[in-house]
């Protein structure tokens, strides 16, 4: 039996986040009998889909964490991997900052790497962000093909002009819409669960990180609140600013509002129990789980920094963060608790975000580029 393509796919770590999501269903819908997912990882602790992984077939390497100060290390590292590993043919990276200096590596040992972005934005201070953007100029110029999860985040980790080119791609964070159709029976066991019947629950998916606004939400939540003391936020997720979150809402006194579910394995069943998804990201490659919550026919309410290419649907709508936080809250609290849901899987798949269909094409691209050898 011949052999898979084995490919090497880059991230931090392999916890519950957009980008890591989106991996996780390619790989779970690619014919692994051709195509293989592998994963270098800048971590040494243990990942939410570090068992599926493994489980899938998938091998874990991890790399240090890459601080400026272990430059010369970093790079050994990375060079001896390569030296070790003749197998991968083609590296896949979705971690932009050191991107420049991993695939200029890979490429010199005679690998196809690919650069991914899946934002439209740098983390940390000022600093970090010029050095960050500093870094990733490169990556435009060094990758054999350019992929990007939006028009928006394409441009802006490569420049419009790279967008233009032939070896330039979106690809869809593509999700099995069918599995987010609503099922009224699943709403009212979740919501049994939880002990949130006859309540206004409003709902949230995503990791507890600066991108993700949740101070803003639960500043959000406690003006609604004060509109309507039958409502409860929803929480899907988990992230190293649960902390701080948490202790935003004890000193607001609405911990008993408030559900935090940390992370689950079965997203699509908890957004059947929203009745409003809130997504006021600070900004945003895609935001795929919009695309889920609409999918499951629930109403959204995003920010302005979500990409146009997440409106599929008439049911989202976006609110500038500039606009005032009752503004926010009046909008959510329009909506009643109880409505017809939509059945909009079709347009979501009609829209390219259907999962079966995105797999397929990744993986004959995989398997063109490897035969071609480039």
């Amino acid at each position: 039996m011949t052999e898979p393509i084995r490919i090497l796919h880059v991230l931090g770590g392999l916890n519950c986040g957009g980008a890591e999501i989106m991996i996780m269903n390619l790989y779970r819908n690619i014919d692994r009998s051709k195509i293989q997912f592998d994963f270098m990882v800048h971590t040494i602790d243990k990942c939410d889909y570090d068992d599926e992984i493994r489980k899938l077939g998938g091998r874990i390497y991890s790399v240090p964490r890459y601080n400026g100060l272990n430059h010369f290390k970093y790079k050994r590292v990375w060079n001896d991997f390569f030296k070790n590993h003749t197998e991968y043919r083609i590296v896949h990276g979705h971690i932009r900052s050191t991107a420049a200096i991993y695939l200029k590596i890979a490429k010199k040992q005679g690998v196809i790497t690919i650069a991914h972005s899946h934002s439209t934005a740098s983390r940390g201070n000022k600093i970090e962000q010029f050095v960050k953007n500093a870094m990733q100029i490169p990556i435009r110029y060094i990758a054999d093909y350019l992929f990007a999860c939006s028009d928006e985040a394409g441009k802006w980790l490569f420049g419009e002009k790279a967008t233009k080119q032939d070896n330039y791609r979106v690809i869809k964070n593509a999700i099995d819409a069918e599995r987010y159709v609503f099922n009224e029976a699943v709403r009212d066991k979740v919501r049994k669960d939880l002990n949130i019947e006859n309540k206004l629950v409003v709902g949230h998916v995503g990791r507890f990180t600066y991108p993700k606004n949740h101070k803003f939400l639960i500043e959000l939540f406690y003006e609604i609140q004060k509109q309507n003391e039958d409502s409860i936020l929803l929480l899907v997720g988990d992230g190293e600013l649960r902390y701080q979150i948490e202790k935003q809402i004890n000193s607001l006194g609405i911990k008993n509002k408030v559900i935090l579910t940390g992370v689950v394995p079965n997203v699509n069943d908890y957004i059947q129990a929203m009745d409003v998804f809130v997504f006021p990201s600070i900004f945003e490659g895609l935001g795929m789980v919009a695309i889920e919550a609409q999918a499951a026919g629930l109403r959204c309410i995003v920010s302005d920094k979500v990409p146009q290419e997440a409106f599929i649907t008439d049911l989202i709508e976006s609110i500038s963060l500039t606009t005032d936080i009752s503004k926010w809250a009046s909008k959510i609290l329009q909506y009643p608790s109880v409505c017809q849901r939509q059945k909009t899987f079709v347009k979501i798949k009609q829209a390219g975000y259907d999962i079966q269909k995105n797999a397929q094409i990744l993986e004959d691209f995989y398997i063109g580029i490897f035969k071609s050898g480039v």
